[in-house]
């Protein structure tokens, strides 16, 4: 057992590394984004299924409340918490709509799109990226495997390129809270930081 706990610790550093070789200068790129949104006064709109609608509703809440330095609150919403909202247009209309639908309601040209989907094929969050891009919004995508189709719709597209939906996820989030400790860095602490 213990070989085998050790087998997916290792795993799980060898893909965090391989990503960050592949997506270092992306991940720059999108909180350079990231920053110049929220000090424009645009906001972040995140969402994603099953665990990554979780990771969308952690990483919301560390901007709106605070990540490691005190702050004040930044404008993120996880589309993925609202039951009514979602099941009202899951009934009413296609559960690929739940979240384009929620972008057309909410989003603005210069907010943040940011989708995340393991298998990079997700058609909700396909439809929304699609939709905020042609609404104006800045698009960035959190895939895995190949990136599929969303990997293609984003304005940056940073891909997880493994097989396991677990070793994605815990990508995922590192990533996730790499970008939310270099916003508040350049926010509120170092603006120049390069």
């Amino acid at each position: 057992m213990k070989d085998h706990i050790v087998k997916i610790f290792r795993e799980s550093c060898r893909v965090k590394e391989a990503f960050i070789n592949d997506n270092l200068g992306r991940l720059a790129d999108a909180i350079e984004a990231i920053t110049t949104a929220l000090k424009a006064g645009s906001k972040i709109l995140i969402f994603g299924n099953g665990g990554s609608a979780a990771d969308a509703q952690h990483i919301a809440a560390e901007f709106v409340n605070r990540f490691i330095i005190e702050r004040p609150p930044l404008p993120a919403i996880a589309l993925t918490t609202d039951t009514s909202v979602l099941t009202s247009i899951g009934n009413d209309y296609d559960f690929s709509e739940i979240f384009a639908k929620q972008v057309r309601a909410l989003g603005q040209p210069g907010d943040i799109a940011w989708g995340l989907s393991t298998s990079g094929q997700s058609p909700n969050v396909l439809k929304a990226l699609e939709l905020a891009k042609k609404m104006g919004l800045i698009t960035l995508a959190f895939t895995g495997k190949d990136g599929g189709p969303i990997a293609q719709a984003a304005d940056f597209a940073l891909n997880v390129s493994a097989a396991s939906t677990a070793r994605i996820q815990e990508t995922h989030i590192t990533a996730g809270h790499v970008i939310c400790e270099l916003v508040d860095i350049k926010l509120f602490q170092k603006p120049d930081l390069k």
